[in-house]
């Protein structure tokens, strides 16, 4: 049967993983000796700890196990609700930025999932570039295909079969042997957990997916075996780690004694949230990714009540989330939006009719608690969601970020790449109860410090169109308020009136570009000097939301087998462009998917290196029209690709760009 709850329950899961992640990471990698002698049970966050050896105290950080689990379910947008090993393989090379966001890049040999990635980007599609006989058994075995696997599960809602095939596909991108086997079971916990009240029984339906001979099956039952005679969780613990610990096993990291931690704190528990956040963190090894799969799996079966039975795991994060890819609108994001992307994956398998909770609006409130981001930047003012929209008491500034935040600035660990959510020339709309003494407001960044420059809307107006700050990034969003109100919704709509361009060293405004190219230097007179050496770069900017616009952009092209603009960028293999190439054509390609683009139409041109040209493209609906110095060279239809941001484009070369313009269609 279909939950009744469904996206409140996929809601918990996200939120689970979230803050599970965000408790384990200060101490990722610390012995259970380490941990209980530095920092006792672990029974809440830890990060303001000023003893732990960090490059900064933040709670909300980027971390590989978050940013896998919740970039790699979009095959399930790209490429269907059944994708093959192969389409989510593609999705690793259209949504990571190689060296900087969502794997450890620790080597061949070295990382798993580094290795695997450099096997598809060499054209070994999946699943081979993730197999034991490229790898090796212990290459292959490590814990990643467990760690990244919620986000797929918890779209196949009370079907653990249905889910542990759609995450062997995933897993199979990088691993292989054991470690697939452990993600079925971690997959088939979260998709059970929606309609199994008993986690004994759920534990039983889950390890009857995998093979009863394999390695994993022996550690499940063992665990479980261990967990029910012995009266003290450290002892199970310590017998763990005498039969399965890391001693025994190859790698930095491998599946099994972590998957042995994962099942021992579902089993002790019996999913109840804090008491399952106690167990996995203070049994150390891989505390971050054990802690997710165990924060998944118990925030699903107990619901957003279960995770609020213990200490005050929410009101920090404040259900901000960082996905840092290179769509870099969607890096900066909230566990109730990407709760609600999946489950509208879900309700699509599932052959259940849609359920909108959002109204249309990006910031909701609609599912319990939640406050997506919100939070009191100055003031006395306090936040919180007593059912369904976002009750402000008192004065001061609540907002939500739109781009890096200045103290995210700094991320250490894993890179955070993003774009800005909101633009210049965008119409914000909102929905405000109980009171007029409010003003709509955003921040943008104002110098290459960080420093903000706040940008009040007309007092009581719940419609104001974002003025033009001069192209740089948009931060925040949100209200200052006098005296209570209450924010029902807020979102924006229409492509942006932006032109982008800037000063030398202007270092805020380049955050802005997600680079895949391989030099952007500042010190250059231009605002945009590329360089890629081999294959294609691309500086992208922008929202995927966006859908009808104008793009124009100034091309110099130096030394290059093609540059270019192009439009409804999606990643680094999703898009439309506009290409001068070869000296001696100009062509409109589509990208999509695959090492190559598709030329959809094309006209011999000479062109020389140094000439300065105009292109620009016209996105409207399925209609592509492409003009080259004012004259008009393609007009088409393509329904590939609706939305995406911007880009430059260079393949092997140089080019410079004075200035990007992007403006509604009329």
């Amino acid at each position: 049967m279909f939950p009744t709850d469904y996206e409140e329950r996929v809601y918990a899961g996200v939120l689970g993983k979230a803050i599970a992640v965000y408790l384990g990471r200060p101490f990722e990698g610390w012995t259970h000796e380490r941990i209980t002698r530095e920092l006792g049970e672990i029974t809440g966050y830890v990060n303001h700890r000023t003893d732990l050896v960090l490059k900064n105290h933040l709670l909300v950080v980027t971390d590989d196990d978050i940013s896998g689990t919740f970039v790699f379910p979009r095959a399930l947008r790209d490429h269907g609700i059944e994708p093959t090993s192969a389409q989510i393989g593609d999705v690793w090379l259209n949504e990571i930025l190689e060296g900087i966001s969502v794997l450890w890049w620790g080597g061949v040999g070295n990382s798993t999932e580094h290795t695997a990635f450099l096997n598809l980007k060499d054209g070994v599609r999946a699943p081979d570039s993730g197999s034991i006989a490229r790898n090796g058994l212990v290459v292959a075995e490590q814990v990643g295909a467990q760690i990244f696997v919620e986000g797929f599960a918890m779209t196949r809602p009370g079907d653990p079969e249905a889910a542990a095939d759609l995450v062997e596909r995933a897993a199979r991108v990088s691993h292989d042997g054991e470690s697939v086997h452990a993600a079925r079971v971690v997959a088939a916990l979260v998709a059970g957990a929606f309609t199994e009240t008993d986690m004994d029984k759920l534990l039983d339906v889950a390890t009857g997916l995998i093979p009863a001979d394999s390695l994993i099956r022996r550690v499940v039952d063992d665990v479980r075996e261990w967990t029910a005679a012995d009266a003290e969780w450290t002892t199970t613990r310590d017998r763990i780690d005498e039969r399965y610990g890391y001693h025994r096993y190859g790698g930095n990291c491998h599946v099994v004694p972590n998957h042995a931690t994962v099942i021992h704190a579902v089993a002790r528990s019996r999913g109840a949230y804090p008491a399952a956040m106690t167990v996995v963190n203070t049994s150390g090894w891989d505390t971050d990714s054990n802690a997710g799969d165990v924060g998944a799996i118990c925030g699903v079966f107990g619901g957003v009540a279960g995770i609020e039975a213990g200490p005050d795991y929410r009101g920090p994060v404040a259900d901000r989330m960082y996905l840092p890819s290179t769509d870099g609108g969607s890096t900066v994001t909230d566990a109730a939006r990407e709760a609600l992307t999946l489950a509208g994956h879900g309700r699509a398998w599932a052959g259940q009719p849609a359920r909108d909770l959002t109204g249309g609006a990006r910031f909701h409130f609609a599912l319990p608690g939640s406050v997506q981001g919100f939070t009191v930047l100055a003031g006395d003012a306090t936040v919180h969601n007593p059912g369904g929209r976002l009750a402000i008491d008192g004065a001061g500034t609540v907002a939500t970020p739109t781009f890096i935040p200045p103290e995210a600035l700094d991320m250490p660990g894993y890179g955070l790449i993003a774009s800005p959510t909101l633009y210049s020339g965008q119409t914000l709309r909102a929905r405000v109860s109980g009171g007029s003494g409010f003003r709509l407001t955003i921040a943008h960044y104002a110098a290459d410090d960080g420093t903000l420059a706040w940008v009040d809307g007309p007092p009581g107006d719940t419609a104001w169109t974002v003025p033009d700050v001069g192209g740089q990034p948009v931060v925040y969003v949100g209200l200052r308020t006098t005296g209570p109100v209450a924010l029902e919704s807020l979102t924006w709509d229409g492509a942006p009136t932006v032109t982008l361009t800037g000063q030398r060293g202007d270092a805020m405004w380049r955050r802005a570009w997600v680079k895949a190219v391989d030099r952007w230097d500042q010190h250059w007179p231009e605002p945009f000097r590329l360089v890629q050496n081999r294959g294609t770069g691309l500086l992208i900017q922008g929202d995927r939301e966006w859908r009808d616009y104008t793009v124009t952009a100034d091309v110099t092209p130096h030394l290059a087998e093609a540059v270019g603009l192009a439009a409804r960028v999606q990643g680094l293999r999703r898009y439309y462009a506009l290409r001068l190439a070869g000296r001696d054509r100009v062509e409109l390609v589509r990208h999509l998917d695959g090492p190559e683009p598709t030329v959809l139409a094309a006209t011999p041109y000479t062109w020389e290196f140094g000439e300065t040209h105009r292109l620009t493209l016209r996105v409207a609906g399925s209609r592509i029209t492409a003009t080259l110095d004012g004259a008009e060279l393609f007009d088409l239809d393509d329904t590939a690709l609706s939305c995406g941001g911007v880009a430059l484009l260079v393949e092997q070369g140089r080019t410079a760009t004075q200035a990007v313009s992007i403006q509604p269609v009329t």
